[in-house]
């Protein structure tokens, strides 16, 4: 939400009508007058205040579908959220939050933020959110899950890095529709705090010149590398993480995972670490190439757990069979290093005209070793994500389809193996599903 109010307007009566409300201008009590506005209120941010409690009557606000309570000072998960009808999406990240009571858990809440507090265990009447789909604990104290939660049948979405579990759960790894899962920087996760593989690059060798992008976890910039074997500098891409854990776990562990993972050409591939910067991590990459495009764009509120694309994308059959090649690929290498990429999203790929794909983005990857006794289940519940990835990219090929008003005879072949394809890679028995690289043969042989 860019537009911000004002107390000052909002006391004065100048938002009434108002869906969309966000005020962050060090409030320290809920200004009642936000009340005023029940018959119309769906979103409300009001992150970056000192607040701690909300008043016992916030169900008046029974059309809020969104509340932002980032970065301020609750302890306690205030329960009156529990009685607001409507509300879907919750968000306390970086509170010091330490206590959930039981019931405080709205009923059709669908996506619940609560990375980088000091919460040690969750109410076991999670279980009864049943819309629940995406659930971001990243960087808190948690050493268990309630064997409740295995009733939300609809989680897609688990991000737990960052915490202090000794194990997963067993009923983690039968629930249906899970496909996005991080554990890094857990007790049960394999521990590589100081990875061998990559060369060391001194900072000092670097030129680093304008912004590329920025994401939760840290900058990337275009470089140059002057290294000492050649006379020729590189240009490179540089990243340098944060540091603070983000909503998909620890940059210490992206780090990892990203070298771990090593080179392949449909990933982003690590040239070296940077070994004296003075404050920050970071990380030498290839630079790729400027006609490489962003794939999709990140879910929005309504979509939850599913990209958005843009309207106008449209692509051939052929194409869109490269682009999943490519990303099968790329899948298949990471798990037979065994890592979970936990991401397996358009917006995390990139593509040059003819469908080269790669996958980048390993904020949310964990490295759980090859020798993992669910290994196997691991593998099969990220070709569930692959599975969302088949049907977006039909659904773009479908509206080629409509605008050429024709489809040729091979690529109606190729359309109904990706569909058959499809369906197996969201069989709801995570056991039923396919490996990768049996996807990838699938997917070569139409």
């Amino acid at each position: 939400m860019a537009n911000q109010q004002t107390l000052e307007g909002l006391r004065s009566g100048q938002y009434k009508g108002l869906k969309r409300v966000k005020i962050s201008s060090g409030v320290s009590k809920f200004p009642r007058e936000i009340l005023d506005l029940f018959n119309t209120l769906e979103i409300l941010d009001l992150s970056g205040n000192p607040l701690s409690t909300l008043p016992k009557d916030i169900s008046r606000l029974h059309k809020l579908k969104v509340a932002f309570f980032s970065d301020c000072k609750f302890t306690v998960f205030p329960k009156e959220l529990a009685q607001c009808r409507s509300l879907e999406m919750i968000a306390f990240k970086s509170n010091a939050m330490s206590t959930i009571p039981e019931g405080s858990f709205p009923r059709k809440l669908r996506w619940l933020i609560l990375t980088n507090n000091q919460i040690s265990s969750l109410p076991a009447s999670i279980g009864q959110c049943h819309r629940l789909q995406k659930c971001m604990l990243a960087g808190n104290r948690l050493t268990s899950l309630p064997s409740e939660m295995a009733h939300c049948r609809k989680l897609g979405l688990l991000r737990l890095s960052a915490n202090k579990l000794t194990s997963i759960p067993l009923w983690l790894f039968s629930l249906p529709e899970l496909s996005f899962l991080s554990f890094a920087g857990n007790p049960c996760a394999p521990s590589f705090e100081d990875n061998p593989v990559l060369d060391n690059i001194s900072w000092s060798s670097l030129s680093v010149h304008h912004l590329l992008g920025e994401g939760a976890s840290g900058i990337i910039s275009q470089g140059t590398w002057f290294t000492l074997t050649s006379s020729n500098p590189k240009a490179v891409a540089i990243k340098l993480f944060k540091g603070e854990v983000t909503s998909d776990g620890s940059p210490i562990d992206e780090m990892n995972a990203c070298i771990t993972a090593g080179r392949h050409s449909n990933l982003i591939d690590p040239i070296g670490k940077i070994h004296d910067h003075p404050e920050k991590r970071g990380l030498v990459l290839e630079l790729i190439p400027p006609h490489y495009k962003n794939l999709g764009l990140p879910p929005t509120l309504e979509s939850c757990t599913r990209d958005a694309f843009h309207p106008q994308t449209v692509f051939s059959v052929e194409k869109c069979k490269n682009i999943l090649l490519g990303i099968a690929a790329a899948a298949t290498h990471l798990h037979e290093r065994g890592i979970a990429h936990g991401d397996l999203y358009a917006h995390n790929i990139l593509i040059d005209d003819k469908g080269h794909a790669l996958l980048g983005d390993f904020g949310a990857a964990t490295i759980y070793g090859k020798e993992h006794v669910m290994g196997d289940r691991l593998e099969r519940m990220e070709v569930f994500a692959f599975g969302h990835l088949i049907e977006d990219l039909l659904g773009l090929v479908e509206r080629r389809v409509v605008e050429d008003s024709v489809m040729g005879e091979k690529d109606a072949y190729v359309v109904e193996g990706l569909n058959l394809l499809h369906w197996r890679c969201t069989d709801p028995v995570v056991g039923e599903r396919p490996l990768f690289k049996d996807v990838y043969e699938e997917l070569a042989g139409l």
